[in-house]
């Protein structure tokens, strides 16, 4: 795509468009769309016309946004834009693009699946056997069912999931990582794990609810 530079600062709009998508820095949105980090900066810069489609189209999608006003936001004064002859030669390449996309998309998903499969298939053999067995006996211990759980934790990690704390763990109360759901804590006291929250790499998926420890469970610490 060709453009004339500009001298403008389009940061302010990246940075609102940032905050209604939900990410709190470049690389967060960075690793999120698969996008280096300099190509924002680009974006900043009033460069947006002179940056490859399918980077403004990864960038769009990481914001939740379309492409035409990705276009707009960043290049709102470019006559370019307006151009019959711009507009047919960026709506060819934009659908070439997209249909690339979208293939592979379908053959990502499909590869994705048969791995999630793969690694599931034993728990998805045993799984309705262990249901059948419980409701005909529920007195079956715990301790027998857990091992069959290990699947799908194994895929949960491949996915690069991890717990934020155990559930009953004693740990600093970290606003941005726990919800405080019983008692009052200032970040850094002490607080008991209730529900395990998790994230992915610099991203909060959700976070765990911690409660502040009784009295009662104080003195048998301290004992």
């Amino acid at each position: 795509m060709n453009g004339s530079p500009s001298s403008s600062d389009y940061t302010p709009q990246l940075q609102r468009l940032m905050r209604r998508a939900g990410f709190s820095s470049v690389r967060e949105l960075s690793r999120y769309s698969g996008v280096e980090e300099r190509q924002f900066f680009r974006l900043c810069q009033g460069l947006v016309l002179q940056t490859r489609v399918d980077v403004l189209m990864k960038i769009a999608e990481g914001l939740g946004i379309s492409l035409m006003e990705l276009l707009r936001i960043f290049a709102p004064d470019d006559s370019s834009l307006a151009s019959e002859g711009f507009n047919s030669a960026f709506r060819q390449e934009y659908e070439r693009l997209q249909a690339e996309m979208e293939q592979l998309r379908e053959s990502v998903g499909r590869e994705f699946q048969q791995a999630s499969l793969d690694i599931l298939e034993s728990w998805l053999l045993q799984w309705p056997k262990v249901t059948q067995k419980v409701q005909e006996n529920p007195q079956i211990p715990a301790k027998n069912i857990l091992p069959l759980v290990k699947p799908v934790e194994r895929l949960v990690q491949q996915w690069g999931v991890e717990i934020i704390a155990p559930i009953a763990s004693e740990v600093p109360y970290n606003p941005h990582l726990h919800q405080l759901v019983e008692g009052t804590a200032q970040p850094g006291d002490r607080v008991t794990v209730t529900s395990a929250g998790y994230r992915k790499g610099d991203r909060l998926l959700c976070r765990a609810e911690v409660k502040v420890p009784t009295d009662d469970h104080l003195r048998t610490q301290e004992s």
